[in-house]
């Protein structure tokens, strides 16, 4: 199935289509906002969460925040869309991410649980960490590299959970804002690193989905390599540390 956007395809075979989301991409349309780009082509079905396009049906199987950029995945046909949920649902899909936020994380590695509470109105969604409720967000990581002169880190995260903007409200609620985040960031920070650096986007990358395959049982891996500008900033950023 071709996709109608010029958006790379990461992997496709007879029940999933995987693609490259771009930053400023939306994974589905929004009410009110059909001229904004997404990812796939074809009108939506917000129940079924289906693209129709050409006489071909798209299921989407989950979605990433315009934001962030990377592995967006598709199902072909309507079983294999309930199979890959499912897995979905039982946190059965080793979902990576890399993350650049203020700060150098102590320790170095291990988990965050909180309670995340999201509120939408007049068109706009915020997210908070409620402390002393029962966590209902979870999410591991790793310190992958470490920037000990601007005092930043590059952070691998493992999502466990999939609340509306839980990578970037768990980690800021620790005082580590995610580099390029114009709700929940350090705005100071932001406009010094747009400046020195370029970096004009959210530092968020889905960069790994995970799973067992329903049809075929293999485990299939799928990878988005970090995107140019990204990977241009981390390059300025090891130069001048």
């Amino acid at each position: 199935m071709k996709n109608r956007d010029p958006i790379a395809v990461l992997y496709e075979d007879d029940d999933f289509l995987a693609v490259d989301k771009p930053a400023e991409v939306l994974s589905h349309p929004n009410p009110g906002r059909a001229n904004e780009r997404c990812a796939f082509a074809g009108r939506y079905d917000m129940r079924e969460r289906r693209f129709e396009f050409a006489g071909t049906s798209l299921w989407l199987i989950h979605r990433l925040d315009k934001d962030t950029s990377g592995v967006l995945l598709a199902a072909k046909t309507s079983e294999s869309a309930a199979a890959v949920r499912a897995l979905f649902d039982g946190q059965e899909v080793a979902k990576t991410y890399l993350a650049l936020v203020s700060g150098l994380p102590r320790p170095a590695e291990g988990v965050w649980k909180d309670c995340i509470e999201t509120r939408r109105q007049t068109g706009q969604v915020r997210s908070v960490v409620r402390p002393g409720k029962r966590p209902n967000a979870e999410l591991q990581y790793r310190v992958r590299e470490r920037f000990e002169g601007p005092g930043l880190a590059l952070l691998e995260i493992g999502l466990r959970t999939g609340k509306t903007h839980q990578i970037r409200v768990q980690a800021a609620h620790r005082g580590h804002p995610l580099l390029g985040d114009r709700i929940y960031g350090d705005f100071g920070l932001n406009k010094e690193i747009r400046r020195t650096l370029g970096l004009a986007r959210l530092f968020l990358h889905a960069e790994c989905l995970e799973f067992g395959h329903p049809a075929t049982g293999k485990r299939l891996r799928i990878v988005s390599p970090l995107p140019e500008e990204l990977e241009r900033v981390l390059g300025e950023i090891m130069r001048d540390a």
